[in-house]
């Protein structure tokens, strides 16, 4: 499985950004899929994570903000992103968890910068 993610770039803060990721199998037959983040000289952290049935979890610090969704048709996972703050400011990463004939396999995207100006 192979993913794509887009749309990152530069933004003032309060601003919005749609990141975007393709994903090169169905969506049926994924577990899970997430953004995750990576601020300079910060661990990797989970921002927001939806589930196959459609339940959906954030952290704290985007709760309100950030909206995961996905599109079935399109193959895609996507994140909005709204207030946008300077701490918001990382690399951000698409994750997918498929279960094959009982097995589970994780995969990445490459990551894509969000930076947010105050």
């Amino acid at each position: 499985v192979q993913l794509q993610a887009s749309g990152g770039g530069l933004v003032q803060a309060g601003g919005s950004l749609r990141l975007s990721c393709s994903v090169s199998a169905s969506m049926w037959s994924l577990n899970a899929m997430a953004w995750y983040r990576q601020a300079p000289g910060q661990q990797r952290e989970l921002v927001a994570r939806m589930i196959s049935g459609g339940s959906t979890n954030y952290a704290d610090s985007v709760k309100g903000r950030f909206t995961i969704s996905r599109d079935m048709a399109k193959n895609t996972v996507n994140l909005q992103m709204s207030s946008l703050k300077s701490e918001d400011t990382a690399v951000y990463f698409c994750y997918v968890d498929q279960r094959v004939e009982g097995y589970e396999y994780e995969y990445w995207g490459q990551g894509t910068l969000v930076t947010v100006s105050s």
